[in-house]
């Protein structure tokens, strides 16, 4: 039995397949189609996940659409009407395009997909998140939570999941959504929506939360149980163009700022106001959960569930004892979600949660490429390379790390979800005083502010970090452990802002933040074998079981999927070495790139 499920039309559209209950392959149409956040239906993705799954169209007897688009239309049809006469230009531009496609999303799966004469399910939006979160998880049963923009009209979810069954027990309805509250101040801020939303969170701790208390009186109606209203008269999502109008900048005293100027104290005091709005909503709603279910364990999915900092305080003075998260937990995960409910729920198939590992597969779900392929793309156009044995490899690359070297790592299977797991990551010395301005700088070519990921062992991490369970999808946040702080001296507490940037906070300065935290991800060695083995290498060799990883990809563009965008990212940034599989490229050893590039079209996707 293959079910393909699909989320598409309005960010991060993806595909994956499912067969017989596994989750065998996923990946978002952006990594394919080189734009970021592709939207577009997902005919690269799903061709893809045929072709890995060795199946047709025709071998497909399920697709399961995310989402239930005439649901969604009436949502979007009655808000204009409660609205107007306000928001016709946006009315005008948004109705035809519905009318035209949207709608007739049956009509659209059978001509992108031609072939296909299966059943077309629809679950609903959060239906499809929860599914995402529960279904692949290590639980038998458990409590979910799913937090976003908008589905239909839902905005937030829990529920309850036993068995091979979900149930939604409660929802918070659109137009009040935290996640569309979040996105009012990335766009407030000078951030891209629906992208910069990690910009705003990393910015938080350079500021403090001077206007928390503001927020909560005129923006947000908070109630103890998690539940929440916008106060409209602020934002202009509803009907307009752009998320906010010109009372959200009065209440400030600050208008919107326009992107790549300076950033301000104020900006920073607003970042961290709105997050740790966003941190109290998702405890109270955390909480909440916990009382009315009585269960131990939770589940996460939707947007808002990528921010790791809440996340981590949830954790850590929540009343759940362990929570998992779904990697892919924006729009993308959706897909996953829709498929696994379409077999466990709708053919009532059984499932069985192993207690110890989750069925993500470590989220590594997307495209890999041979040792013959990846040498084949070399030798066509004659990029130097060294060939490494498999002993080889982390004793050499362990080596470069620690001399300061920053690293291209192509490993395997491409990650499924936003982050870089070790298959399509940029690597570097965690206890370099000097890695996060060159990664930022010299290699993303992104915001100096921006912190940087620890890769750890995961029998060490509680060496490091005030955690003492595996993060493995680097979805939780926690604080560094005093015993490898370094206190900030007198002059250095004075600092404010960016300034606060380059003072070196601990022993792992590369990825500590300036609240001395850090975006954890677990490494073990049954999900990544050779990633493991560098780190292990690392540590018996530099006595430090931590190294920084971030993705494999510049400011603007998705993470590298191919041989050739990794190689393209190599030369046009300042990293030092290659890894691609087991061939080491030296930057030093390299030609300049030609001018005419349609070279690097040449290696196409298996």
């Amino acid at each position: 039995m293959n079910i393909l499920g699909i989320s598409a039309f309005y960010h991060d559209s993806a595909a994956c397949l499912v067969r017989d209950g596994e989750i065998v392959c996923a990946a978002q149409e952006e990594r394919f189609t080189r734009k970021k956040h592709d939207a577009a239906f997902p005919k690269n993705a799903a061709a893809w996940c045929l072709r890995d799954a060795g199946a047709k169209i025709q071998d497909i007897d399920i697709i399961a659409f995310y989402d239930k688009p005439w649901l969604k239309f009436e949502r979007i049809l009655q808000t204009y009407l409660t609205f107007a006469p306000r928001g016709i230009t946006s009315f005008m531009k948004a109705i035809p395009l519905w009318l035209k496609e949207k709608l007739w999303m049956k009509e659209a799966i059978r001509k992108e997909l031609e072939g296909f004469e299966g059943k077309i399910l629809f679950p609903e939006h959060h239906e499809s998140h929860a599914a995402s979160a529960f279904y692949p998880s290590p639980y038998p049963e458990a409590a979910f939570l799913t937090i976003d923009g908008v589905g239909e009209w839902a905005t937030a979810s829990y529920g309850v999941g036993r068995g091979n069954q979900i149930k939604i027990l409660e929802e918070i309805h659109f137009p009040h959504s935290l996640g569309l509250l979040y996105t009012a101040f990335t766009y407030y801020l000078g951030f891209k929506v629906n992208s910069g939303e990690y910009k705003v969170m990393g910015l938080a701790p350079y500021g403090e939360p001077r206007y928390k208390d503001l927020i909560f009186k005129e923006l947000v109606d908070l109630k103890e149980d998690g539940s929440f209203q916008l106060h409209l008269k602020y934002f202009d999502y509803c009907v307009g163009l752009k998320m906010i109008n010109k009372k959200f900048g009065q209440l400030f005293g600050l208008p919107a700022r326009r992107p790549e100027t300076k950033l301000t104290q104020q900006h920073m005091d607003i970042a961290r106001s709105v997050q740790e709005v966003t941190e109290e909503i998702v405890l109270k709603m955390g909480r909440h959960i916990h009382r009315k279910t009585g269960l131990k364990k939770l589940c996460m999915a939707g947007g808002v569930a990528l921010n790791c900092v809440a996340n981590g305080r949830l954790l850590r003075e929540g009343p759940f004892e362990d929570i998992w998260i779904q990697p892919a937990a924006g729009d993308a995960g959706g897909a996953l979600g829709a498929a696994l409910l379409a077999w466990h729920q709708y053919l009532q198939r059984e499932r069985t949660a192993d207690e110890k590992n989750d069925a993500q597969r470590g989220s590594l779900l997307g495209p890999a490429f041979t040792r013959e392929q990846i040498r084949d793309y070399l030798e066509a156009n004659q990029i130097p390379f060294r060939e490494l044995s498999e002993e080889e490899l982390p004793q050499k690359v362990s080596g470069l790390i620690a001399e300061e070297k920053v690293i291209g790592w192509f490993q395997g299977r491409m990650e499924f979800g936003p982050r870089a797991l070790g298959a399509r990551s940029i690597l570097g010395d965690s206890r370099s005083s000097k890695m996060q301005s060159v990664m930022n700088l010299k290699i993303k070519f992104r915001e100096s502010f921006r912190p940087f990921a620890p890769s750890v062992l995961r029998e060490k991490v509680n060496d490091y970090f005030e955690m003492d369970k595996e993060s493995p999808y680097m979805l939780l946040v926690a604080p560094v452990r005093e015993a490898i702080r370094r206190p900030m001296t007198p002059e250095q507490s004075k600092l404010f802002g960016i300034e606060k940037l380059n003072v070196v906070r601990s022993t792992i300065p590369a990825v500590t933040h300036v609240d001395y935290s850090a975006r954890v991800q677990t490494v073990d060695g049954n999900s990544h074998p050779l990633y493991y083995q560098l780190l292990k290498v690392f540590e018996e060799r530099q006595d430090c079981g931590v190294i920084v990883n971030t993705s494999f990809n510049v400011r603007g563009e998705p993470l590298v999927c191919r041989p050739e965008e990794a190689y393209l990212c190599f030369m046009r940034t300042e990293m030092d070495y290659l890894v691609l599989g087991n061939f080491l490229l030296d930057k030093r050893e390299q030609k300049p790139l030609p001018k005419d590039e349609s070279w690097m079209r040449e290696f196409e996707l298996d």
